[in-house]
């Protein structure tokens, strides 16, 4: 399999990368900040720069062109509204948009658990970021890509066990961005599994368990 990922340098970006290569798959890993070329090469996949706020959606295309899916992990981690507004909400809008004129229909979204930081103190910049998630949410929803939309719980850097909670309605709770990777691993891996979203916490499945079962839901 052919992998683009934007936002190959992040967090769960450079663990799922790692996880592709290992497996044989063939990733491009984009990247805005060029000091994180050698993160992305690091993982075993092809570092391609890019910007989601100055490139065009055609510009995208032809990056994204003869590949068999988007993983979309980028995010403007508490930069301002503004970078938040660009890159999380106009930037995946783009990239959807790009996906769909270069012809790749799978396309996954790390997104944000409705709960994130409920229950503790809020701000207006926190609760923009929650609705340009919720709007980017809708955005690819809307689309005829072949979607899958992640909601993972709290992410925790400690090395996770690859079991989870999945669902489409779970209680919140903490998740390792291992456990992440590993989960869009298998789910990327699993082509019946799309046009749904999923939340995501730390649990007592194993991944691959976790992702047949919430097909086997689907189906039945």
């Amino acid at each position: 399999m052919k992998v683009f990922q934007i936002g190959a340098a992040g967090g769960v970006g450079r663990r799922l990368a790692l996880l592709l290569s290992e497996r044989g798959d063939e990733v491009t890993g984009m990247f805005r900040n060029p000091t994180q070329a050698e993160t992305v090469a690091a993982t075993g996949a092809k570092p391609v720069l890019g910007d989601l706020i100055a490139d065009s959606v055609e510009t995208l295309a032809a990056r994204l062109r003869g590949h068999d899916a988007v993983v979309f992990s980028a995010g403007a981690h508490g930069t301002g509204l503004d970078q938040t507004t660009l890159i999380d909400g106009k930037g995946l809008e783009k990239a959807a948009d790009a996906a769909a004129l270069a012809g790749v229909s799978r396309f996954v979204l790390v997104s944000a658990f409705p709960d994130s930081g409920r229950g503790g103190p809020v701000n207006d910049r926190f609760e923009h970021y929650m609705r340009t998630k919720k709007t980017a949410d809708v955005y690819l929803a809307q689309t005829d890509l072949d979607w899958l939309i992640v909601r993972p719980g709290l992410l925790r850097d400690e090395p996770g066990d690859g079991r989870v909670t999945a669902g489409p309605a779970i209680q919140y709770g903490d998740v390792h961005r291992d456990n992440v990777a590993a989960f869009i691993d298998a789910a990327l891996h699993t082509p019946a599994l799309n046009r749904t979203i999923v939340e995501l916490t730390d649990g007592p499945t194993p991944v691959a368990q976790a992702v047949t079962q919430l097909v086997g839901r689907a189906c039945g």
